[in-house]
């Protein structure tokens, strides 16, 4: 039996989406990588900043209804050299630290995200027999990640197995 474990970057997958110009469902997300029967889900994990404790409301609890831990943080305004103003809520440190705090429950892990920062936390987990996968997108996912992981998946490869079709 595979004990899987899930690790959505909601940030940074909603940007990759956007890049893409289609969005993934949440549950047909969990649905594709547990249809086999030999794969038993252990954890699956959803990041998210906010704007205030209103926002994304339905679709966090929507999440928790479909079996998600849902972890949150409060975006803030960064202003770049430029005078542009942007807005950022990092959860790296959470995921990796909720990656960790699980090791033992899992044995493969598939975490949704490009973000580079998350190579050496990639490493160690190989490191203790874990499979890594990465699903992002081709522009989005940094080499040093790609190189790290066991596998990756480019989101448009699995896009009619996972695409939200009820809008």
């Amino acid at each position: 039996m595979n004990r899987l474990s899930i690790f959505v970057d909601g940030n940074n997958m909603f940007y990759a989406q956007q890049k893409n110009g289609w969005f993934f469902d949440p549950r047909r997300v969990l649905e594709h990588f547990t249809n086999n029967p030999d794969v038993s889900l252990v954890n699956a994990f959803w990041y998210t900043g906010l704007k205030d404790p209103q926002d994304q409301r339905g679709f966090r609890d929507a999440l928790i209804s479909l079996g998600y831990t849902v972890r949150t943080k409060y975006l803030k305004e960064y202003t770049d050299d430029s005078g542009r103003i942007s807005q950022k809520a990092n959860l790296d440190i959470e995921i990796v630290v909720d990656m960790f705090n699980t090791v033992d429950q899992y044995d493969r892990v598939i975490l949704f995200s490009g973000d580079g920062d998350f190579e050496r936390a990639i490493e160690l987990l190989r490191s203790k027999n874990t499979h890594i996968t990465v699903v992002s997108t081709e522009g989005m996912i940094a080499r040093e990640l790609r190189n790290a992981t066991d596998r990756y998946i480019d989101l448009n490869d699995i896009r009619s197995q996972i695409e939200k079709t009820d809008y």
